[in-house]
């Protein structure tokens, strides 16, 4: 099964000597695992960096074997921020939460475009309010449909809004209820936003499944105190 297409980097792992086991997401063919022949060698290795945009040239003799990939680096996103903890906490909690929860061969260009939306916008002021409303689109996208919409008739003049969904409670800044931002975003809301959403993940997601949640997205709340 020979293919080609663009992608973005979602986790590596080295295996044997020089090699690496990598999870990309595809365009075409959604989140798909490969192995890497020289990953580890320094031209392949500079390049392999988690979010980048390769182009990927794929093989493999069947479907249900692990397939190989040939690889060019065609953007670096990553290294761009290695000196900004916040976007590469952002990065590296995006990556690690779409590794985990799309399901593998599934094309989902919904979220693909969302997705690459994200990464070409992150250099923005207001980046962080955009990794809080992508979040809240992959959920929905994912399956389940908090349907916020439905609180705008009882909203208060209070930031924080207490909601039941399902059988939670959870504190909703307003904001997000409105999807109208606010001119002066504190890191108060900033970090409520996303505990809110970090908690719907999990509850709807992470918790139901036994997965680990990712520790670089409890990280990137601690950024907002």
């Amino acid at each position: 099964m020979n293919w080609e297409d663009e992608c973005y980097l979602l986790s590596k792992r080295k295996f044997r000597e020089n090699a690496n086991i990598i999870n990309v997401f595809s365009q075409s063919k959604g989140k798909v695992t490969g192995l890497v022949h020289g990953g580890n060698s320094r031209k392949i290795r500079n390049y392999l960096q988690l979010s980048n945009k390769l182009f990927i040239i794929h093989n493999s003799k069947n479907e249900n074997k692990l397939g190989y990939f040939k690889t060019e680096l065609i953007k670096p996103v990553s290294p761009l921020y290695f000196s900004d903890k916040e976007r590469s906490s952002a990065l590296i909690s995006l990556c690690s939460i779409l590794n985990f929860l799309l399901p593998e061969s599934q094309p989902n260009k919904i979220i693909y475009k969302s997705y690459e939306e994200f990464i070409n916008s992150i250099h923005l002021s207001n980046w962080i309010v955009l990794y809080i409303f992508f979040e809240l689109k992959l959920i929905k996208v994912l399956g389940y449909d908090p349907n916020l919409d439905s609180f705008k008739s009882t909203t208060s003049s209070s930031e924080i809004k207490k909601i039941k969904i399902d059988t939670f409670i959870y504190e909703v800044p307003e904001f997000l209820i409105l999807r109208q931002i606010p001119e002066n975003l504190s890191n108060r809301l900033i970090k409520k936003s996303l505990y809110f959403t970090r908690n719907i993940i999990q509850n709807k997601f992470f918790t139901p499944n036994n997965l680990p949640f990712p520790k670089s997205r409890i990280l990137l709340e601690s950024y907002f105190n």
